[in-house]
């Protein structure tokens, strides 16, 4: 896992922290497509940091950028919290 840190900003500990703030017991994680090869291992990262406390459910459909938000269909009322990574802030122009 370090690794994968070491070459990304993933900001676990934000997520930790907003996971806690939003006392969310279902997260919806979504990895653009170069990520989704470590999503196995950040979910079980944020779920050791979460003391297996909060269940994780992995997006795997396809992710074109910061205004593709998932559409679980029936599970959406069930999700607690949406995390998407890979994701900049849209600057101003």
């Amino acid at each position: 896992m370090s690794n994968i840190e070491e070459k990304y900003n993933l900001e676990l500990e934000r997520i930790v922290k907003e996971i806690k703030k939003q006392k969310a017991k279902k997260v919806l994680l979504q990895f653009p497509d170069g990520l989704k090869q470590y999503s196995m291992a950040i979910t079980k990262e944020l779920e050791k940091r979460t003391n297996n406390k909060v269940n994780f459910l992995i997006w795997m459909g396809s992710c074109f950028g910061a205004c593709d938000i998932p559409n679980p269909g029936k599970l959406e009322k069930d999700i607690d919290l949406l995390i998407q990574f890979g994701h900049s802030k849209f600057m101003k122009t």
